[in-house]
């Protein structure tokens, strides 16, 4: 978890993973199907921390039209398009061209304004009100870099969202074993354990970058209501919400 002097932030080897599947990124019941069923519960808790944190009337009318967000690792765009939905000036990156096409696409089809393009935080020369990191931390090179990169393009008071799987006994049964080998909800190898992130050495990069955690939650799969739910449990889906310091 130590800083180092890697040039970027992008696992190859990762990108390769999900060009490979990009052309499902649309289909609620294809290889993304479990990220379909996750995206409205971290959406919800998405906008509600945003609406909280700039003090945006929750009942206005395209609420975040004065806001720029970037989402890093946007994939097709499932968290991207609500945010256009919801007036957001908004930008998705991703490392995997595939990705950013089928991104383009969908978004065109449903006639979206969206600035789309391949690369990395530390490809970014802008500022953003908010930037969104999601699923995506556990497949960068190197974290400390990538966490830096994100706090640099992030405006004073801005915030930032972390949303990861945790490196617990856990994890490693539900999210590989159980999600990967036993149901298999998602490709074998979608995941490495070795590379989930503990929420404390999160917080403890983040606090050495002037990023101050404001808040934070789990979330937690029923399998009997076959549905996600918000939980104090970080034991393994979390989400950490940061706030830039001024200084």
């Amino acid at each position: 978890m130590n800083k180092n002097h890697n040039l970027n932030t992008i696992d190859e080897k990762e990108v390769q993973k999900f060009s490979r599947m990009s052309d499902e990124w649309w289909n609620e019941k294809g290889k993304f199907k479990p990220l379909h069923e996750f995206n409205p519960i971290r959406l919800k808790y998405i906008t509600t921390q945003i609406k909280k944190h700039f003090k945006i009337n929750p009942y206005k009318n395209l609420p975040f039209k004065s806001l720029s967000i970037i989402d890093i690792g946007c994939g097709g765009g499932l968290i991207t398009e609500p945010m256009a939905r919801l007036g957001a000036k908004i930008t998705g990156i991703d490392a995997s061209i595939n990705n950013i096409e089928a991104a383009r696409l969908h978004a065109k089809k449903m006639n979206l304004n969206i600035n789309y393009s391949v690369g990395a935080p530390e490809n970014i020369d802008m500022n953003y009100d908010v930037v969104l990191c999601l699923e995506i931390i556990e497949h960068v090179s190197d974290v400390y870099l990538f966490i830096e990169k994100c706090e640099k393009i992030l405006k004073k008071n801005g915030i930032i969202f972390f949303a990861t799987i945790n490196r617990t006994i856990k994890s490693f049964l539900y999210a590989i074993v159980g999600a990967e080998y036993i149901l298999n909800w998602l490709p074998k190898g979608t995941h490495n354990w070795d590379k989930f992130i503990k929420p404390n050495e999160t917080i403890s990069i983040c606090n050495k970058l002037r990023l101050r955690l404001i808040d934070k939650t789990g979330f937690i799969y029923s399998i009997i209501q076959k549905s996600w739910f918000k939980s104090n449990s970080l034991d393994i889906n979390y989400c950490l919400v940061f706030k830039k310091n001024k200084i």
